[in-house]
């Protein structure tokens, strides 16, 4: 009686019994995977955030389908503040980038179509494509002391249903943005084809080094219809207000077409709350205090991975340039579900098997560099021991 779209595997993998059942227990578990900032010790000014929900604006209704304008002004002030230029007709408020995908899936694909999303990135991507009833197929990213999209690889992986190219900006979880030359490159096989962009730019604040040739934002794009997806999630910390947005560019007369239709589409949610939206100025201007807080952690804790991968070690760390994510390169005597299940069972830390992310499944872990320093020290240290010890 149920749809076949929800035919998932409901059964829990063995990493995600082991860890229940440790908690169930009560033992200890240092957790190198936590990347909610709402529980990794930041400093929030409760406040700063609280107070805007207590506008008296807020007890009335004027619904509008793009969202309320103050919010979309707010949005393009932020666009504004990284040399974007739009205007609040481009933005449609959304309550999460989850949301966003959807409606963007659905104006773009009929049931069937395929949208392309590259691999490794987060497991996301598939749960969204078959709940709207969209293939995701995978592009390679290659790495070569640094990652890249394959542009011969993505081209290769295209067809007739395919409508729109993803690109994350930085990928998650290995942490890279799209540079101009590949961008070109994803600009003119979408103009060829006749296909999208759909860039998801949420951990777009957090680079770790400035680079002149890195994408600054797929905001302002012209030359191909783009969608350009973020939210307070990560920019301002505060994945529990439920607040994000679509901004549409490209060709003038694709990018109306593309708003008349994404407009019926948000008229008959109208998810977004009034006094979310109207939190949403203030919300924005507080980012700057979590940020700094949050990329001096990440630093703080790439710089104890260095120091505890020193020459020689068998384990050592792929580069990143941005976000929140580290993946470490393992010796392959074991798949990486075996020494995530080792770490966790016998030295109390858990860890995301690279598979997860559709990394290879010998060879590669994923860390989170959000928990606390000391936690997270202490967690890459018996990782290394045990790592070293049989080696």
């Amino acid at each position: 009686m149920f749809s076949t779209r929800t035919n998932w595997q409901l059964t829990p993998n063995r990493l995600a019994e082991l860890l229940r059942e440790r908690q169930t227990r009560g033992l200890p578990i240092v957790d190198l995977t936590e990347s909610n900032p709402t529980r990794c010790g930041f400093d929030l000014d409760a406040d700063e955030i609280l107070a805007p929900l207590r506008d008296p604006h807020a007890l009335t209704y004027q619904p509008d389908p793009r969202g309320l304008l103050t919010a979309r002004k707010a949005v393009r002030k932020y666009y504004a503040e990284r040399g974007a230029q739009i205007e609040a007709d481009q933005i449609f408020l959304t309550t999460s980038t989850s949301e966003a995908y959807a409606f963007v899936f659905r104006l773009l694909a009929n049931p069937g179509d395929r949208i392309l999303a590259p691999q490794p990135s987060y497991p996301l991507f598939d749960f969204l494509g078959a709940l709207n009833d969209v293939e995701v197929i995978s592009y390679p990213l290659i790495y070569d002391d640094a990652w890249q999209v394959d542009l011969h690889g993505l081209a290769s992986r295209w067809d007739s249903r395919s409508r729109a190219v993803l690109v994350v900006h930085p990928n998650n979880p290995t942490g890279s943005y799209l540079r101009k030359r590949e961008l070109d490159g994803v600009i003119e096989l979408c103009r060829q084809r006749q296909a999208a962009i759909i860039a998801d730019e949420v951990f777009v604040d957090y680079a770790l080094e400035i680079d002149a040739e890195r994408v600054v934002t797929h905001a302002e794009i012209s030359e191909a219809l783009t969608f350009t997806l973020s939210g307070v999630s990560k920019i301002s910390a505060l994945p529990q207000m439920k607040l994000a947005w679509i901004v549409v560019s490209g060709p003038p007369e694709l990018r109306q077409e593309a708003q008349a239709r994404l407009e019926i589409i948000a008229d008959t949610y109208l998810s977004v709350s009034t006094p979310v939206a109207l939190a949403a100025p203030a919300w924005l201007r507080q980012r700057r205090t979590i940020q700094s807080q949050i990329l001096e952690r990440v630093r703080a804790n790439l710089r104890l991975t260095d120091d505890l991968l020193a020459r020689g070690s068998p384990v050592s760390r792929l580069k990143v340039e941005g976000g929140w994510y580290v993946i470490l390169r393992v010796p392959s005597t074991r798949t990486d579900e075996e020494w995530a299940v080792e770490f966790l069972t016998q030295d109390g830390v858990s860890v995301h098997p690279g598979h997860f992310y559709d990394l290879p499944p010998r060879g590669f872990l994923v860390l989170s560099l959000l928990p606390v320093t000391e936690l997270f020290q202490e967690g890459l240290a018996r990782i290394v021991s045990r790592i070293c010890a049989q080696s």
